[in-house]
């Protein structure tokens, strides 16, 4: 859902701005603002943490024991595409997206804290539920012990914030070696 809203924004805010380049109406432009800060926020807090964060664990948890995260049961009910889509292709997508824009991180302390608020209120989400079904949202929370659940969700949200910064700095170096880059080609050549 979180890359679906994401997608929705980016194509939003293109189509916004291929609506009111040049327009010289003002506010339009902060709209416009508003919406590509939005997009920004969204990718460094949620798009690129969460995104790399599922890619990652779920494939570790399915090659050490696909039946703790995705049972062989899920397969008559969801073709082996949709779990593609859902756990591998948000990767690639990501990647592409962060290399084909820029886009302008918020400063490390208040994105620290929103992801850090993110990954709480949705490990209390998963216990919440647990808490009313009996059943784990996740099948391999079943197997380990209430110690164990305690150092998986606190190794989540210290994984999250890691993400967090690994986003922060691939966003840099790509930007900033692609105006390096731009800028060595501007200078004049001295022979």
């Amino acid at each position: 859902v979180i890359q679906a809203v994401f997608f929705g924004i980016c194509v939003l805010t293109d189509l916004s701005s291929l609506l009111t380049r040049g327009s010289g109406n003002q506010e339009q432009e902060r709209q416009l603002k508003k919406l590509i800060s939005l997009r920004d926020w969204t990718l460094a807090v949620l798009a690129f943490p969460v995104g790399v964060f599922v890619v990652t664990v779920f494939w570790i948890i399915y090659a050490y024991d696909r039946e703790m995260i995705y049972p062989k049961l899920l397969d008559n009910f969801i073709p082996g595409w949709l779990n593609h889509g859902m756990h591998t292709t948000v990767l690639p997508f990501i990647l592409i997206e962060m290399r084909t824009s820029h886009h302008q991180y918020p400063s490390r302390s208040s994105g620290l804290a929103a992801i850090c608020t993110f990954s709480v209120g949705y490990l209390l989400w998963v216990c919440w539920i647990h808490h009313v079904t009996g059943m784990w949202v996740y099948p391999f929370l079943e197997h380990i012990g209430s110690g164990g659940r305690i150092i998986f969700f606190g190794s989540t949200t210290i994984l999250m914030n890691f993400l967090y910064l690994l986003g922060e700095v691939l966003n840099s170096y790509i930007w900033d070696t692609q105006r390096s880059m731009e800028e060595e080609k501007e200078k004049p050549k001295v022979e």
